[in-house]
């Protein structure tokens, strides 16, 4: 059954990654995640700061890859199971929250850094959830954002397909409409690239 509304593609996201959580990282969702860490997190270590919210934590691996003392970890996930599995990896040293990308519940630039790993293509409004992700960072914050990437025109034959997928998948973007959403949105400074090897981009915008 083709799905019309946000509430949809949240409710069958939620229960996909519900039901995948207890073995993540042997599904194809979980393996595609992985294969982005490096390149995340060396990306990462170029930014300078002393808060950083993960939207779409998951498990919790990569903040338990890059956690530090002194800086202020934050996560966020739809999914109450995989929450569960994030606060056994990393106890009680980062605040993690179940919630909705488009509704982050903190205050006004609260972060210097926003992850967004291999989430994006779930959210059925993405103009919400960025300007949900410009209204937490503090001025001269950076977003870091990976994400699926598929040349044309196999991304648009994956796209008229991926409502269909059971995952709850929304939309793979391209270089030209993930930046002009990013602009469209507040977002400047940004610079977008292809995972080397990877079907998968990168990119980092400011505040």
């Amino acid at each position: 059954m083709f799905r019309k509304n946000s509430d949809d593609y949240k409710n069958i996201s939620r229960k996909n990654f519900d039901e995948e959580a207890d073995n993540y990282y042997k599904t194809h969702d979980g393996k595609h995640s992985s294969a982005l860490y490096n390149g995340v997190i060396k990306k990462l270590n170029t930014l300078n700061y002393s808060s950083l919210l993960d939207v779409g934590c998951g498990t919790g691996e990569v903040l338990s890859c890059i956690y530090r003392e002194g800086v202020k970890f934050s996560g966020l996930d739809i999914s109450s199971k995989m929450l569960g599995i994030a606060r056994k990896n990393l106890g009680g040293n980062v605040d993690l929250r179940l919630g909705d990308s488009e509704k982050l519940p903190w205050d006004d630039e609260s972060f210097e850094a926003l992850l967004c790993l291999n989430s994006f293509h779930h959210y059925p409004n993405p103009e919400k959830v960025l300007n949900e992700m410009n209204r937490v960072l503090k001025s001269g914050g950076k977003l870091v954002m990976a994400d699926p990437w598929q040349s044309t025109p196999l991304r648009q034959l994956m796209n008229t397909f991926i409502h269909f997928n059971g995952g709850g998948d929304f939309r793979i973007y391209s270089e030209s409409e993930i930046c002009s959403l990013l602009t469209e949105t507040g977002f400047k400074d940004i610079e977008w690239e292809k995972l080397d090897g990877k079907h998968a981009f990168i990119v980092t915008a400011g505040v």
